[in-house]
């Protein structure tokens, strides 16, 4: 955390913006700061574009004020509603808000609002670090206000409720998502009485709505590493009630002195590797599922020990399910998450045996131009703790990719459509949509995967014709 002197805050805040908002809030005569994570990225260095504003008064004249005297190039929404305005400028986002105190129902975060003071508004703040504010009226221009010592919250490194953390959960559980992600974010700790009041409210999670729980979860899930914010919710007893799935696959059991691996944190392993090679959110996604079908498909076998066999395709099955629950998108993001979810244990397999042309093709066949994510969570999945065993997969996996490179160029497998297609099948045996036409076609697919032809129609047609011939059926006249 940086050491920040009034001096280097009035020095931070020298922008045009910050300056044209002091000056009309000196002319209306209300008290205005900046407030919030604006604020506290100060301190840690992080770079923000989104600003909070908070007037003792109303924070939409102010807003207004200022889209006039920026004129072009200034966007003013307004939200009467709530109070609220916003100003983009220049790649800004200033929200203004007048102070306000709130009360709280026990059945709805959603606040009963009153006007209030600086004080009041503070009160309000979810966490220590993020209630700093920063006066911009002239005479104090850059004047810190850190009522609850969120400045030595920073530097140790902690996140805290301003006040009872038990109220602040309870007033709006979805603090408690807010409170994990920060954690996770900035590699904080969480309070050690407000991570119990977080056990103690974890039911009150039941009034947000998926989406802002899911919301939270993405953010979380974007962090460089999402294992901790996941071991976080898991400890306080939110995971089962948010994700009861991902819980499903901690702890570990034990048969006859044999056990299996703590599924939980071997798949927080997994997703913590691949968030080291990639943020695409939707395949750090399928790093997070890519073991969701352990827990249906565990048995113990007294040869082999525990087994989970074709749990791949089960947390396949599993992955629709779980996106319409936690609405995330049922669209081309799920069926991407679905499709590598499935596939996971492929490039294993092969890279556990001899490392075929026939295995790669089909391979690359079926992930298509999901090909490099789908090898980037299979490496990542590679966490086993003999080394010898590691090594020997990770150079397999080299090979596959040289393999995958090779036969691409070669083939063009990659989102093949076999070259002869149904409709000329039909058109040469003179045959309508039948068994023997969907026969004929996955032959020619099968052949060409495994080598037999050549990915070209002339090669694929002569097959077809003695594959066909085999079967009985003979060509229309001038067709063969």
């Amino acid at each position: 955390m940086r050491k920040l002197t009034k001096e280097d805050l009035v020095r931070l805040l020298d922008h045009r913006i910050f300056h044209q908002i002091s000056r009309l809030a000196d002319a209306m005569g209300i008290e205005c700061y900046v407030i919030g994570g604006y604020v506290r990225d100060l301190f840690l260095g992080r770079p923000s574009k989104d600003i909070d504003i908070v007037v003792v008064g109303s924070g939409i004249r102010l807003a207004q004020a200022l889209a006039g005297m920026l004129g072009r190039g200034a966007h003013l929404s307004v939200f009467s509603n709530f109070g609220t305005a916003q100003v983009k400028y220049h790649g800004l986002e200033v929200e203004f808000v007048g102070a306000r105190k709130e009360s709280y129902s026990h059945d709805s975060r959603k606040p009963v609002v009153e006007d209030g003071t600086l004080e009041d508004d503070q009160n309000r703040r979810d966490f220590t670090i993020n209630a700093l504010a920063v006066c911009l009226n002239q005479p104090r221009f850059g004047e810190l206000v850190d009522p609850f010592d969120g400045l030595l919250d920073m530097e140790d490194r902690l996140i805290r409720t301003p006040l009872d953390p038990d109220v602040t959960f309870s007033d709006d559980p979805l603090r408690m998502m807010r409170c994990v992600r920060f954690a996770t974010q900035l590699n904080f700790f969480i309070d050690e009485e407000t991570f119990e009041a977080l056990a103690r409210n974890k039911e009150r999670i039941r009034i947000i709505s998926k989406e802002r729980v899911a919301d939270e979860l993405n953010k979380i899930m974007m962090t460089p590493t999402p294992s901790k914010g996941f071991v976080e919710l898991e400890r306080c007893g939110l995971l089962p009630l948010i994700f009861p799935e991902l819980a499903a696959l901690q702890g570990v059991e034990k048969v006859n002195g044999r056990a299996h691996k703590d599924n939980f944190y071997h798949t927080l392993e997994v997703l913590d590797n691949v968030c080291a090679q990639s943020d695409n959110l939707w395949l750090r996604w399928a790093a997070l599922l890519h073991d969701i079908g352990k827990p249906r498909t565990k048995r113990f076998d007294p040869s082999l020990g525990w087994t989970f066999h074709n749990h791949n395709f089960i947390g396949a099955k599993m992955v629709p399910d779980i996106f319409r629950k936690m609405k995330l998108p049922m669209n081309e993001k799920m069926k991407y998450v679905q499709k590598l979810v499935g596939l996971h244990m492929r490039p294993i397999a092969i890279a556990d045996d001899e490392v075929t042309d026939s295995a790669v093709r089909r391979l690359l066949f079926e992930a298509g131009d999901d090909i490099e994510d789908l090898m980037t969570l299979c490496e990542a999945d590679i966490t086993s703790r003999n080394a010898q065993r590691k090594r020997k997969f990770l150079d397999n996996f080299k090979l596959v990719r040289k393999k995958l490179v090779d036969l691409e160029e070669r083939d063009r497998i990659r989102n093949f459509q076999p070259p002869v297609s149904g409709e000329e099948i039909m058109a040469v045996f003179g045959l309508s949509p039948c068994r023997e036409v969907g026969t004929l076609k996955s032959a020619i697919k099968d052949a060409i995967l495994d080598g037999v032809v050549p990915n070209e129609h002339d090669a694929a047609y002569a097959f077809m014709l003695e594959r066909a011939a085999g079967m009985g059926l003979r060509p229309v006249e001038g067709k063969g």
